[in-house]
């Protein structure tokens, strides 16, 4: 089984998810492009698709909450729970110290694939078929997230009723610290 099979989409320009999976650790050694300009590309697409959804069926939602969603989904976590739902790990161009550093099970690195496989479904197929790839794979973090709104600590809803009615300059001092051990 390829990446295209595993994520339900066939690229017509193969040369876009070989770059997309190509590490610069990889690309350095090989003289061949990186992933990062598709990386970087794939978090934009990712945000204004999430960003776009939060917008559209969330009215319920204020403005900070939505931000608080969207920042708890558009994250190392939940794109690595992605790359691993479609092993991506096992497709990756990496180079020698990153294959010796097991690379392929690297949280960042993973998360980052997919923000670059996001940026190359854009640039191969368009809007439409990224925010499809997108939606697939994070459309219950979303939903996740959501429900976890109401569930806030303490300080967050002293400050949030504090400032409910305006400016108020909170200031926090910190009287003790005690370190435990691991």
């Amino acid at each position: 089984m390829n990446l295209e099979q595993n994520i339900n989409y066939s690229f017509k320009n193969k040369k876009l998810l070989k770059t997309a999976l190509t590490h610069k650790s990889y690309a350095y050694e090989n003289k061949k492009e990186s992933n990062e300009r598709l990386e970087f590309l794939g978090d934009a697409v990712l945000e204004l698709t999430i960003t776009k959804y939060l917008f559209e069926n969330c009215n319920n939602l204020k403005e900070g909450e939505m931000t608080k969603v969207r920042a708890s989904v558009v994250c190392e976590k939940s794109l690595l729970e992605v790359a691993k739902k479609h092993n991506f790990g096992d497709f990756l161009n990496l180079g020698k110290s990153e294959l010796i550093n097991d690379g392929r099970k690297r949280p960042s690195l993973l998360a980052d694939s997919v923000e670059a496989v996001i940026g190359a479904i854009y640039i191969d197929g368009g809007m439409l078929d990224a925010e499809k790839f997108i939606m697939e794979n994070l459309k219950q973090s979303i939903e996740n997230s959501i429900l976890g709104m109401g569930v806030k600590d303490y300080k967050t809803i002293l400050q949030e009723k504090l400032q409910e009615n305006g400016e108020v300059q909170i200031e926090y001092n910190l009287l003790k610290e005690v370190r435990t051990r691991p």
